[in-house]
């Protein structure tokens, strides 16, 4: 699986961004994050038609994972972001229809987009 992300950048405290990710084959899709000088952590997850979603509870009710099969994109629409959600965000994949939000379960890994939040 090859993934691409984009969308990110530099947006206030209560501000919005949405990432893509370019994503080809039947899998389970994802979004890690990492804060500067920390360890990367789940963000969200969706099954091949979206049926199933997954989210931390840092970011429930704020952000929104979808996906457009059509086109093989996934994207994650952030709202209402706080400057601890600034750090480099990853695209993830999975072969098969589980959502999870281990790391280990996420062979595929595109590079990282960096969203900085501002106070």
């Amino acid at each position: 699986v090859q993934l691409q992300a984009y969308g990110g950048g530099s947006v206030q405290a209560g501000g919005s961004l949405r990432l893509s990710c370019a994503a080809s084959g039947r899998t389970t899709l994802g979004w890690f994050r990492q804060p500067l000088g920390k360890g990367r952590e789940f963000v969200a997850a969706s099954n091949w038609d979206g049926g199933r979603t997954y989210y931390a509870d840092s970011v429930k009710g704020r952000f929104t994972i979808s996906r457009d099969n059509a086109k093989n994109v996934v994207y994650l629409q952030m709202n209402s972001l706080k400057p601890e959600d600034t750090g480099d965000y990853y695209c993830v994949a999975r072969q098969g229809n589980y959502v999870s939000d281990r790391i280990v379960d996420f062979d595929s890994w595109g590079q990282g987009t960096l969203v900085t939040v501002s106070s």
